[in-house]
């Protein structure tokens, strides 16, 4: 019996990818680095500090930089993004996701959301989404980032649900990894998972209890 639902943020419910790779591309080129959109995909669900370590890492110069230097320049990325998330509106939110929440409100279901971003509120707000969240797990507090399956284990803690009655749904790799490593079932959006959808505009509550029960 599905009595619950963690969503990711980025890929499933908006689309800010986008936004990142600029803050992160502007940060990178600010130090010597240049990094592509390709390169930014594999930064996908990937904790902010994490994903500093792996531009420096890529530019060769990961042992040029102190954790304190790292904090420094992971705090600069985010004030970018931040003021870019001004642009956001309704309209960002992916196609089908306002419905699916309706339908999983009117059928009681709860709601998580296992998201590595530390901005997950302000998005969700921003996008009118804020107050049809049960529990935002706080990335800040989880000993380790996906593909560990902390954060999930948090967000099924979170709304309340053992790990058995709820499913996650994610659009990228690290985030079903952690899914399947605290045996959560999952539902991929255009990545492999339990079941895979291609796009945010397939899920429906009917779809997932078929396979799933």
């Amino acid at each position: 019996m599905i009595k619950g639902v963690i969503f990711d943020l980025d890929g499933v419910i908006t689309d800010t990818a986008k936004l990142h790779y600029i803050a992160w591309k502007n940060l990178a080129n600010s130090i010597g680095i240049d990094i592509d959109e390709e390169f930014n995909e594999s930064l996908k669900g990937i904790s902010r500090t994490d994903s500093l370590i792996r531009i420096l890492e890529y530019g060769g110069v990961r042992d040029k930089y102190s954790d304190q230097d790292i904090k420094i320049l992971t705090d600069k990325k985010n004030d970018e993004y931040v003021k870019l998330l001004e642009d956001l509106t309704k309209e960002d939110i992916l196609p089908g996701i306002e419905n699916f929440i309706k339908e999983l409100r009117d059928n009681n279901i709860k709601i998580g959301l296992a998201s590595v971003s530390k901005n997950a509120s302000r998005i969700l707000e921003i996008l009118g989404l804020l107050d049809q969240v049960d529990f935002i797990a706080d990335p800040a507090k989880v000993e380790k980032s996906k593909p560990a399956p902390d954060i999930f284990i948090e967000s099924a803690r979170g709304i309340g649900l053992a790990i058995d009655q709820v499913f996650g749904i994610e659009d990228s790799q690290a985030g079903v990894e952690a899914m399947r490593a605290c045996n959560m079932r999952s539902v991929g959006i255009g990545v492999d998972a339990d079941l895979r959808l291609e796009t945010t505009q397939d899920l429906s509550l009917e779809k997932i209890a078929l396979y799933f029960e």
